[in-house]
């Protein structure tokens, strides 16, 4: 019987350290971050300058001039694709009201609107020179490919491309094995180094795109118990020659409620320099929305670029690590269609303001939902 104690004694002292030693670790690898809910905002259904407010999918924060940016997804079908200027206010630590200021419409380099179902802008970044960055997931039904493109703020014309991988392109003849985005989810997050934001025109600086779930060619088998896996892609853009794509990561997505009938990641925000995001999955299931935030870092990821398809067996490839910060199914209300992420103005109390938004899907059944959470760091 001694025996036994002993034993379970060691085994129990075993499972402890190992569990302390996984806590040290983890500790090494994320810096002390958090997250506090705060409020919730709803943006009414409203009609700005003939176009209607809505499927707003990301969002961004201009410091300089403490105004917000958000982007509807929108396929020119409403009207032309577009962004939105938000002035947002706080009471303390309360969303006062959100008043839509402006909107923008993306042009092409001749100034001409884009056509009918040519853009699905679903990702939105600030950038230096009165720019933004964005998104669009393309529409593999209609064969045309994504893109990450510059645009100008004032007259919403596009400035520069980013260049993407062939991989994620989609075939060119019938011959090409399939490959590229998958229908509705390419290229959905978007942001900049947090330096990057501030840096002065014509320094350089890093932007970081993902697509929302699997490429076609790294789509698991429907059969597969695996995480699905997705890229995310980084970028330096210099003021002389073409931006460069310089490292590919390979991001697993959390395993889905049961019950779920679509997952992906929607967002992803760096908050630090060196190398450590928030990222928001999203998912949609018999039971409506859920979501949760994690902390990710890039910090020894391995560099996949040279990787064109995933198969079940990853190997030694190490992916994106990241852990949970926040669960949004402990909220006690509804949320929706989560979509975007912005670091915003300090609050009353100093302390550093986080915006999720959601996407209403120009659904009279779903709203616009602002969320304002402490941001820790």
């Amino acid at each position: 019987m001694l025996k036994i104690f002993l034993l379970l004694f060691v085994f129990i002292n075993l499972v402890a350290c190992g569990t302390v030693s996984q806590a040290q670790a983890q500790e090494r690898l994320f810096p002390k971050v958090s997250v506090d809910f705060l409020d919730r905002y709803r943006l009414p259904k409203q009609t700005f300058k003939q176009t209607p407010v809505g499927g707003l999918s990301g969002l961004t924060y201009n410091q300089r001039d403490n105004l917000f940016y958000a982007i509807s997804d929108d396929r020119s079908q409403y009207a032309p694709a577009r962004f939105y200027t938000l002035d947002l206010n706080f009471k303390e630590t309360k969303i006062e009201n959100i008043t839509v200021k402006d909107v923008t419409f993306f042009k092409t380099e001749t100034g001409d609107f884009f056509p009918k179902g040519e853009i699905d802008s679903e990702g939105i970044a600030f950038a230096p020179g009165n720019t933004v960055f964005i998104s669009s997931e393309g529409d593999t039904k209609k064969n045309i490919n994504p893109f990450v493109s510059r645009f100008d703020i004032s007259t919403g014309k596009r400035k520069q491309n980013l260049p993407l991988p062939q991989r994620f392109l989609l075939p060119e003849t019938a011959e090409e094995s399939a490959k590229g985005v998958r229908n509705n989810l390419g290229f959905e997050s978007l942001t900049l180094n947090p330096s990057g934001v501030l840096s002065p025109e014509g320094d350089p600086f890093r932007v970081f795109t993902a697509t929302e779930s699997s490429l076609t060619q790294d789509k698991l088998p429907p059969e597969s118990e695996q995480q699905t896996r997705v890229r995310f892609l980084h970028y330096v853009v210099n003021p002389i020659g073409q931006p460069l794509p310089i490292a590919e990561h390979l991001y697993l997505l959390d395993e889905p409620p049961l019950g779920t009938i679509k997952t992906g990641l929607t967002e992803m925000l760096a908050i630090k320099p060196e190398g450590y995001f928030l990222s928001l999955e999203r998912s949609y299931g018999l039971s409506g929305y859920t979501a949760k935030l994690f902390l990710v870092t890039v910090g020894n990821a391995t560099d996949t670029s040279g990787v064109d398809t995933f198969n079940v067996n990853l190997g030694n490839l190490q992916p994106l690590r990241k852990k949970l910060l926040f669960d949004f199914s402990t909220l006690n209300f509804d949320i929706y269609n989560l979509e975007g992420l912005a670091v915003g103005t300090r609050l009353s109390d100093g302390s550093q303001s986080l915006l999720v938004i959601s996407d209403d899907n120009f659904n009279e059944k779903e709203v616009t939902q602002v969320l304002l959470f402490r941001l820790i760091s």
